[in-house]
């Protein structure tokens, strides 16, 4: 992704939001953070996503990640849009549980590389496409994911990766595929067997292979 990589320190940018104007790195604190994008107000797609985050907000919360979203339109636009959305979340009347940015000048949106080459709006200008970035504590980016404009996001599966970074910046492990919280997980190579059975009270235990290699090592934490 042009200008920002895994292990970079995310720009601490300034700009305007739904709650009025912030400095990225002071709105989070000592908290993780998880900005998503979106290619504009009142979009279908969008519309659902900012609806499942709003309806699952308080699982961020309890994780110590601090939501926002942007889009390329107004402040004003987005406080029009967030009643829809949590109308159409059945939330009624409550306010949206996270801020949302304004980009109406793309500026962030290129800064961040997040413009979709091929989806376009009906003025011929690019779409913002479907950018996740998760930054750490120390502000750090660990994670990116980027959909394009047409494919909507699975709120799940963000929540189910920040259990696996969360857990990984504390522990000596890695999480294998299709991975969940209380699953097993897998001890790091670069820890020697004495080491993980000192590290894994709960023991290791190792999977036969027909190289006779023995790299696949579990644990449970």
């Amino acid at each position: 992704m042009p200008g920002i990589l895994l292990g970079d320190v995310f720009p601490n940018f300034e700009a305007d939001t739904t709650i009025g104007k912030i400095k990225f790195h002071d709105f989070l604190g000592d908290s993780w953070g998880i900005l998503f994008s979106h290619p504009r107000d009142f979009t279908p797609v969008c519309t659902t996503e900012l609806a499942c985050a709003a309806k699952i907000s308080n699982e961020f919360k309890k994780r110590n990640v601090k939501m926002i979203a942007l889009s390329i339109d107004s402040v004003e636009d987005h406080r029009g849009w967030s009643k829809d959305v949590m109308a159409f979340g059945s939330e009624g009347e409550s306010p949206l549980p996270f801020p949302i940015i304004a980009d109406d000048k793309r500026e962030l949106s290129v800064q961040l590389g997040m413009l979709d080459p091929d989806e376009r709006d009906k003025d011929g200008m690019p779409l913002t496409a479907r950018c996740v970035f998760v930054i750490g504590p120390d502000k750090k980016m660990k994670l990116s994911i980027l959909y394009p404009a047409t494919t909507g996001r699975n709120f799940d599966e963000l929540l189910r990766v920040i259990d696996s970074l969360q857990l990984t910046a504390q522990k000596k492990v890695a999480t294998p595929v299709d991975w969940k919280p209380g699953d097993k997980v897998m001890v790091i190579p670069s820890l020697s067997d004495a080491e993980a059975a000192s590290l894994f009270p709960n023991g290791v235990t190792t999977k036969e292979l027909p190289s006779g290699k023995k790299y696949l090592r579990y644990t449970k934490i």
